[in-house]
């Protein structure tokens, strides 16, 4: 798909472990023609980790989508009334975002944006990285999958033997996800395998 006049919302939560491999997915959209709007939670502007900055990941999605990030509720609240996304991804997608999202919490600008694109009918798509995917956040993830207007990134267990509960989208499927999702359709298959033997 051509992304030529498509603007995509990508949102970022705090699975830091994963940000490396979603900033060439971010890239992929932008060179495809898409307006992409960056949108982080409050750990992306405040937090650094062994996986890198806060002031890099920051400078790095500015970068890329020539945008400035909406960092706040405030400021994520007007993408409900505007309709600006075509679609919105949240990519990675945490267990904690998961279960707020599941459970209609509100409280970071991520779910904001995600509370508002669903206001409009418009697609969500989710790419999940959570260590309890099969453990206590399963029933949310559950819940989601029936959910009206919310799609997944194909998934699958990324450690099986040391982390049987974890769960990981493959985010080079991103923009494949989306494009579905912009039809109607869930990428299939949903189920894969994700790990190495």
């Amino acid at each position: 798909m051509i992304w030529q006049g498509k603007t995509v919302g990508y949102a970022l939560s705090g699975s830091h472990c994963t940000f490396a491999e979603v900033m060439p997915v971010i890239q992929r959209f932008v060179d495809q023609g898409a307006r992409v709007v960056p949108i982080v939670t409050g750990t992306i502007m405040s937090t650094d980790t062994r996986f890198g900055s806060s002031e890099d990941w920051q400078n790095q999605l500015r970068s890329i989508t020539g945008n400035e990030l909406i960092s706040t509720i405030v400021d994520a609240e007007p993408l409900g009334p505007s309709k600006l996304l075509d679609v919105l991804v949240i990519a990675p997608c945490t267990g904690n975002t998961t279960s707020k999202l599941a459970n209609a919490m509100t409280d970071s600008p991520v779910l904001m944006a995600a509370k508002a694109q669903l206001r409009n009918q418009r697609p969500l798509v989710l790419a999940i990285s959570t260590n309890d995917g099969l453990g206590l956040n399963a029933a949310n993830i559950a819940r989601l999958l029936v959910c009206k207007n919310v799609y997944f990134v194909p998934f699958g267990q990324d450690n099986p033997e040391n982390k049987p509960n974890s769960l990981v989208a493959r985010m080079d499927l991103v923009p494949e996800a989306c494009e579905a999702a912009l039809e109607g359709k869930q990428l299939q298959p949903l189920l894969i395998e994700r790990f190495q033997y």
